[in-house]
């Protein structure tokens, strides 16, 4: 069948898990730790998993009939996986910038990498982290330099006030704390 007729496509780089676009202009920051993860993933998927599934499509493949053989099929959807992620991580350390946070160590004010407790106007306290796109985890308090609510709180400090637009209004967020890892 003609590729015209198939959704797939080759240049499926940007298969990131849903993770949101860099915006345009703007470097990839990212702390130490992300950076480390980042790397990490990249060289066990080139040093472990990519062999290991090239010997099972390799031994799939000498066994003959390449089109009901499951293990083949698998293993060559897997490969392109991988390959997909690859291309993908090799682009975002690339173009990384990594932001060590620890140089603000002692600061009130909020940058990259600072850990914030804030408190809304209905009383309710939260604690996050500013990370980069790529280290971004909601539950567990790590958001984005892009979000709305990090966008609201870089360059403030310990005790402002600020806005936050969101879609169910404007909130007012007092901030609390503010701290960075010690080097």
């Amino acid at each position: 069948m003609s590729k015209a007729f198939v959704k797939e496509s080759d240049d499926d780089d940007d298969v990131d898990g849903g993770l949101p676009a860099i915006p345009a202009g703007t470097k990839n920051y990212m702390t130490p730790a992300g950076h480390k993860r980042l790397k990490d993933e990249l060289l066990r998927l080139i040093d472990v998993e990519r062999p290991e599934v090239v010997g099972i499509v390799s031994w799939a493949a000498s066994n003959g009939d390449r089109s009901e053989n499951g293990d083949y099929i698998y293993g060559k959807r897997r490969l392109r996986e991988i390959d997909r992620r690859i291309r993908f991580l090799t682009k975002r350390l690339d173009i990384a910038e990594v932001v060590d946070p620890s140089v603000h160590h002692g600061s009130d004010q909020i940058f990259f990498g600072a850990t914030v407790t804030y408190e809304n106007q209905a009383g309710e306290e939260y604690t996050v982290t500013i990370v980069g796109i790529d280290e971004l985890d909601p539950l567990n308090g790590k958001i984005s330099w892009i979000s709305p609510v990090a966008r609201a709180l870089i360059k403030a400090r310990e005790g402002d006030a600020v806005v936050l637009k969101t879609p169910a209004g404007v909130d007012e967020l007092t901030i609390l704390d503010v701290s960075y890892p010690a080097h």
